[in-house]
Parts: C-alpha cells; structure tokens; sequence
C-alpha cells in the first residue's frame, strides 16, 4: 500500500514538471481545443484560397486541405471539425452562414474576418491597373470605412460567435502585409506598395482592438510573414495572377503552413 501511494507521488511530481516545462497555459489550451470541437470561420485567407488542393464538395469557397484550419485540425484531432470558412466572405455572410456548428462544446474558433468588408479586391485591383493617386484615394476610401464602419460589424459577428460558443477559446486571426519595402521589385511603385502595407497594419489595429473588447485573442501574421511578401524573394503570397485572378494577393501553401499555422498553435 505504502509502495502504491509512493508511485502516485512520483507520477504526480513528474506530471507536474513536465506540465511546467511545457508551460500551464498551452497545455490547458491545447487540452481544451482537443477534447472540445473546432469550428474555423472567415474569409478566403481561412479557406485557403492561393494554397491549392481545394476540397470538391467545398465548391466556390474553395475550401483548402492546406488551409491552416485544416492543417491543425489533422495535427490535433479534435473531437469534431466544422470547416465553414468561405472566399470572399463579409462580417454578414458569416453571421448568415458560418455559425451553424457552433454550441457549448465548441472548445476553438478561428477567424479571419473585415478584409472583403473593407474593399480589399477592389483596393488591389485600382492599385494595380491605375495611378499612385487613384491607388492612394482608394486606399483612404477603405481606411475611412475601417474607421467608420467595420467595428462595427465585427462586433455583431464577434458577439454572435460569444452567444453561440460560450465556452469556446476564439482566435482572430490577421492579414499579413504584402510587400517587401526598399528593394528593387517589378510591378507596383514603393509608393503603392508602401500604402497598401500602411493599410494592412490599420486593418490589423481595428481588428486586433475589436477582439479585445470582446476577449479574444488576435493572431498577429505580421511577424511570421515578414521576409516572405512579395519582393523578398522568398514570398509565401502571390502577386498578380491573370491566369488565377482569384488567387492573386492570397497566402500559397507555405504561407498557410507557415504563416497561419504557427500563430493558431501559439494562441489556440
């Protein structure tokens, strides 16, 4: 008996070493997200547009098998995946359609939602086919409704998502910048690409504030992405595509598994 509760001690102790050296908070979160399910929201940069091997029953929201979500959802075997995230969804379209699966069991949410409500393709395609002047006044139309309007409607979606998922852990995830600055690139001027990055960090602000207020953690892919924009040589994003318009200014395979990934890992 006394060699019995000798072992439980030893077992106990050596559980909790290796619960420290692993660090509490991402054991219980990884705990949590493993025995609950995992629901992951948003827009093309969740469904992995740009990471090809799309899933045929996805149809035009050109669901991804490298898309981040799926990607961590194969790594961590949660006990149920519901993968809803849609290209070119808005705060609305994911109200109307992406929170089905969500309910007291939900254990993980990631999102990535604001970048279609603010005009992203529209920003990049004046950017793209016309002047520094009419790309600038673009720009600031969309940063003015990033302002304006978009808190606001993330509110809705981020109150929603609480509503359904009381007890889930929900990571919002960002959008990278997209061009390497100071460096000789074909393409865009310095002027355009350097705007475009300014707005990529005001999205991100509002974004990362909104998730605040409502508890959630932001995931920042500013950093991971960083050597890997467009012009460092190495870029996990595409640029234009006129054969895949569709595809042009999303993550590629790389930047899902090692932009995205590593920022859901770290927070979920």
């Amino acid at each position: 008996m006394r060699g019995s509760r000798f072992v439980v001690l030893v077992s106990s102790l050596l559980l909790a070493v290796g619960t420290a050296l692993t660090g509490a908070a991402t054991a219980q979160a990884s705990s949590l997200a493993a025995t609950g399910g995992y629901v992951a929201l948003g827009d093309s940069y969740s469904s992995g547009v740009g990471a090809g091997s799309y899933i045929g029953s996805s149809g035009d929201c050109k669901r991804s098998t490298k898309a981040y979500p799926y990607l961590w959802a194969a790594a961590h075997s949660p006990s149920t995946f519901d993968f809803t995230a849609c290209s070119g969804a808005r705060t609305g379209d994911v109200l109307s359609g992406q929170l089905g699966p969500l309910s007291s069991a939900t254990a993980l949410v990631s999102l990535s939602v604001g970048g279609n409500d603010a005009g992203f393709a529209d920003v990049m395609t004046t950017c793209v086919t016309q002047s520094d002047s009419a790309c600038l006044s673009r720009i600031n139309t969309a940063r003015a409704y990033v302002d304006s309007t978009l808190p606001g409607k993330l509110d809705g979606v981020y109150s929603a998502i609480r509503s359904k998922a009381p007890n889930a852990r929900v990571v919002v995830l960002g959008y990278p910048r997209f061009y390497k600055l100071g460096t000789t690139c074909l393409g865009l001027s310095e002027a355009k690409r350097k705007a475009i990055n300014d707005a990529a960090d005001h999205l991100d602000t509002a974004i990362a504030k909104r998730a605040a207020d409502h508890g959630f953690t932001f995931g920042d892919v500013r950093t991971t992405f960083t050597g890997h924009e467009i012009c460092s040589g190495d870029s996990w994003l595409h640029s234009v595509s006129w054969l895949n318009i569709g595809e042009s200014y999303h993550p590629k395979a790389p930047g899902q598994s090692g932009g995205y990934l590593p920022v859901l890992n770290a927070n979920d």
